[in-house]
């Protein structure tokens, strides 16, 4: 099971490399980026769970990137490391007035970069800024999403929950079934990165329930689309026979065998129209019965 996604932001291909290598021989998933602007397209793209950035980039630095990270709701949670030859207060201090979460200055000791990036991911996941399967925004940032929807007009929402997960676990273990929770993630990532804006929130509420905040009339092309997507390839996590027949064989506590759908996505939608809402459990009331009343 991957450790965890990582974005390393470098234009000096020797330690880009390096720094792949070494990282994903600790477990993680590691994507690389050259440019400020290739990083910031595979941040969206990827929702790493950390970045390591190069302040000295070839097109824009490292401190734009960051600013522009920060500004975006969808990559504004994930925690910045920055790397950089410069050792001087004031660039440390510009860092982390844009928002970086630590600093780290070349020549720099691997081990504790490595140090750093764990506890950088483990600190956002004890403050429940990110989920530890899908590395998306969870607990706090959720509610705060939720608490700027009472301030605005024209937003869509989906709660959005996998249907049989309960069964695949129990046939395939626990590690399977993290596996399907960050395959829905980067889907629905995926999805709103094509359809979407820059402004709309993906959070992991946590087990197989998600969240998208959109526009309204968006609503019904991304419900569409990440519906479509999880049918098309959601399969793929079932072994060759369940995939072929279209439904899992599961054991009740007699013993007898019992047909289970394969999974597949419950979505429920509601936009500002289905208010007013004056506070945030009765969107998120009404999120759960229009799910409840969707056909999977």
């Amino acid at each position: 099971m991957s450790e965890g996604r990582i974005l390393v932001v470098e234009d000096d291909i020797d330690i880009s490399n390096m720094l792949k290598l070494y990282f994903k021989s600790l477990g993680y998933t590691v994507f690389a980026a050259l440019t400020g602007e290739q990083a910031l397209m595979l941040t969206r793209q990827k929702m790493p769970k950390v970045i390591v950035l190069d302040i000295m980039l070839p097109d824009i630095d490292g401190y734009e990137v960051c600013r522009r990270l920060r500004t975006n709701l969808r990559t504004s949670h994930i925690p910045i490391l920055f790397l950089t030859q410069k050792d001087e207060r004031s660039d440390k201090i510009r860092g982390l007035e844009l928002g970086a979460d630590d600093y780290i200055t070349k020549p720099f000791d691997v081990e504790e970069l490595r140090l750093r990036v764990r506890n950088t991911i483990k600190r956002a996941e004890r403050e429940s800024l990110t989920s530890p399967s899908t590395g998306l925004p969870s607990g706090r940032l959720i509610e705060q999403q939720l608490r700027e929807l009472l301030r605005t007009e024209n937003w869509g929402l989906f709660y959005i929950g996998i249907d049989g997960l309960s069964a695949f676990n129990e046939a395939y273990g626990f590690v399977a079934g993290e596996e399907v929770l960050r395959f829905t993630g980067m889907l629905l990532n995926e999805a709103v990165e094509e359809l979407g804006t820059v402004d709309d929130f993906i959070g992991h509420i946590g087990g197989d329930d998600f969240i998208i905040v959109t526009q309204e009339d968006l609503v019904p092309s991304i419900r569409a689309e990440i519906v479509e997507r999880f049918a098309a390839k959601g399969g793929t996590h079932y072994d060759f026979i369940t995939r072929s027949q279209g439904y899992l064989i599961v054991h009740d506590d007699l013993g007898n065998e019992i047909q289970v759908p394969l999974m597949s996505l419950r979505v429920g939608a509601l936009t500002a129209a289905d208010g007013p809402f004056t506070d945030i459990r009765e969107i998120t009331e009404v999120a759960a019965e229009k799910r409840r009343h969707t056909q999977s």
